[in-house]
């Protein structure tokens, strides 16, 4: 491959790169609707277009799950084979619900209607409209170039590469699903280890900053929405600061295919980001041909996702209407409910429903003390992983974490996140925010 000189790599940085950042990262307003670009294509899909991303979105399952069958992949392990029937199962839901064929129980609106139109339909045709974006966000040097910046804080923070930095971005103003498939790709890349990747992939893939004003509303907290979004954003990102150090994160592979530490190289900041930004630019195929890699992963995932999410989902959202399972759970939550001071540890078992669903604890909470709401709309966004929709969406990625693992990471975030919710609205109290 010829050579690149500085000025080639800083043009396509700058232009190319500046594509993905304003798809990714730039609100515009469209028909009184502020929200990124790559959110108001999926939706112009998804309304406008509805019957041709229904009939593409079911035929894409359709295709995944015959070429599975073909290639025999489902069988290469149980994971693949509990996935495989999960993906099915979601599948005949779609179609139950579509034709309106369902259960009368089933087609209660916080049931299949909630999770296909709220959750699948919409993940499902976000995450290829994503993929193909990702191409000006990730192929031309840019993580790598801000990386270089970002890695003395990331690091000793998150132990993680300054690039994840865009992951937690892309999530927070964009979708987790847009963070995963970030991730999903530097990580087969190999410039993520396990460990990082697991990192990234349940620390910062929270759910979009517009799905917060929902939450806020449903807990009627708008008034006091300047503290929570920020109180919510600098308590996730500490929960997950913890949670990097403490297993099973730590017992995880932290092998990696990346150059040695950009902290170690010489020369100073510009001068290795540039280098760093170069020498990716170099090594990357062609803008087509990352489109076109992109685009195949991104259909890849959301023909697992979608189905996903609604037979995960729809077994969470029965097992915490008809079952004390959470009520169990939620045991194991109340030594941190006490530890907060407040008279709450009767909701134990409400905060335990986010496991199943992230919106859950807000329903069931919504008219409960000033303290309790605005805890649970902390925990909702901060324990970051849910049935409905994040931990299938990380089991559909390549990158290998256990179903357990998960668990375990969703009971450490929710644990340390109602105390530091505590603290946070004591602060807010105390000067007058809240």
């Amino acid at each position: 491959m010829m050579k690149t000189s500085r000025l080639t790599v800083l043009l396509h940085l700058s232009l190319l790169s500046s594509i993905g950042i304003f798809l990714f990262f730039i609100p515009i307003e469209i028909q009184g609707k502020s929200s990124i670009l790559v959110d108001h294509i999926s939706q112009f899909f998804i309304h406008d277009l509805r019957s041709f991303s229904l009939t593409f979105l079911l035929c894409l399952i359709i295709y995944n799950l015959i070429h599975e069958v073909i290639k025999g992949s489902y069988k290469t392990s149980l994971t693949h084979q509990v996935l495989f029937f999960i993906k099915i199962i979601g599948f005949l839901l779609s179609i139950l619900y579509l034709t309106n064929t369902a259960p009368h129980w089933l087609m209660e609106k916080d049931m299949l209607p909630f999770l296909f139109e709220k959750l699948a339909f919409s993940v499902g045709i976000l995450i290829p409209i994503g993929a193909l974006a990702l191409t000006f966000l990730i192929g031309f040097g840019l993580m790598e170039f801000v990386g270089v910046f970002l890695e003395p804080f990331m690091r000793p923070l998150f132990r993680t590469p300054g690039a994840s930095a865009i992951d937690a971005v892309a999530s927070f103003v964009g979708s987790y699903s847009i963070g995963l498939l970030i991730t999903d790709r530097v990580y087969q890349k190999g410039q993520y280890s396990l460990r990082e990747a697991t990192i990234i992939a349940t620390g910062f893939s929270t759910v979009s900053a517009t799905f917060m004003i929902i939450v806020a509303k449903t807990l009627d907290l708008m008034n006091h929405w300047n503290f929570f979004f920020w109180s919510c954003l600098v308590i996730t990102f500490i929960v997950t600061s913890i949670t990097a150090y403490l297993p099973p994160i730590t017992q995880l592979d932290n092998q990696s295919n990346r150059e040695e530490d950009l902290l170690s190289q010489q020369g100073n900041y510009w001068q290795r980001a540039i280098t760093t930004a170069k020498n990716h630019y170099q090594q990357s195929p062609r803008w087509y041909q990352m489109v076109y890699i992109n685009l195949k992963d991104g259909l890849a995932m959301s023909a697992t996702v979608a189905p996903a999410i609604l037979a995960i989902g729809l077994i969470g959202l029965l097992i915490s209407k008809h079952t004390p399972l959470f009520d169990w759970v939620g045991i194991l939550l109340k030594p941190a409910l006490w530890i907060t001071g407040f008279d709450i540890t009767q909701y134990a078992g409400e905060l335990a429903t986010g496991l199943a669903e992230m919106f859950l604890p807000a329903l069931l909470v919504k008219d409960g003390a000033m303290e309790i709401r605005y805890i649970t709309s902390i925990v909702s966004i901060s324990s970051i992983l849910f049935l409905s929709g994040s931990i299938p969406c990380i089991l559909a990625t390549k990158i290998p974490i256990s179903f357990l693992h998960l668990i375990m990471i969703w009971f450490w975030r929710t644990f340390f996140s109602i105390i530091l919710a505590s603290l946070s609205f004591r602060l807010g109290v105390y000067l007058g925010w809240i």
